[in-house]
């Protein structure tokens, strides 16, 4: 042992006092949190697959949205706007030769919209100018439903007709955030 140097020997226990902390700590921290971070990055990736198929989805949809809102922008205006009996009747007038509206009655609450039921009363001089009036309401500024039957009753040249209509505009509390 005469040999070898004191310094020589501390050196070599370090060493190897080194590498067993070196392995130890390899096998107790290092292997098994890799192994941790290999299945964390595996999930990762699948989430981050899920988030982009709903990033694209959520940007198809928006897009579809958009075009919904530019195609049918005017029956979107339609639902805000309050029905208005005497400018339905300066509208409409021209098409009959009278026109008559009842008092509009405010129903019930229909999925979210107020619903006024409207009974009108007209004479008009051919079926052709009802008709005509339907195309009129279908382009107005309301969303109308115009329920059937709708009764003709013919008084020598003059066609009276009488139906319903039941005219939907937004409630304006169920739009509001809360």
């Amino acid at each position: 042992m005469n040999n070898i140097s004191r310094q020589s020997i501390y050196i070599l226990i370090l060493s190897i006092i080194l590498l067993v902390f070196v392995l130890l700590f390899s096998f107790l921290a290092l292997i098994p949190e890799g192994k941790k971070y290999r299945i964390q990055r595996v999930q990762l990736g699948k989430e981050y697959r899920d988030l982009k198929r709903y990033q694209d989805f959520e940007a198809q949809t928006f897009e579809e949205l958009k075009i919904l809102q530019a195609d049918n922008r005017h029956i979107i205006t339609a639902f805000d706007t309050v029905f208005d009996q005497d400018r339905f009747i300066k509208k409409y007038k021209a098409l009959f030769n009278t026109l008559e509206l009842t008092k509009a009655q405010n129903l019930e609450k229909e999925d979210g919209f107020s619903v006024y039921n409207v009974k009108t009363s007209s004479k008009i001089s051919s079926p052709a100018t009802f008709y005509k009036f339907l195309d009129e309401v279908n382009k107005s500024d309301w969303i109308v439903a115009v329920n059937f039957p709708i009764d003709f009753k013919r008084e020598g040249e003059v066609i009276n007709s009488s139906f319903q209509m039941k005219v939907y505009s937004n409630s304006k509390d169920s739009n509001t955030s809360k």
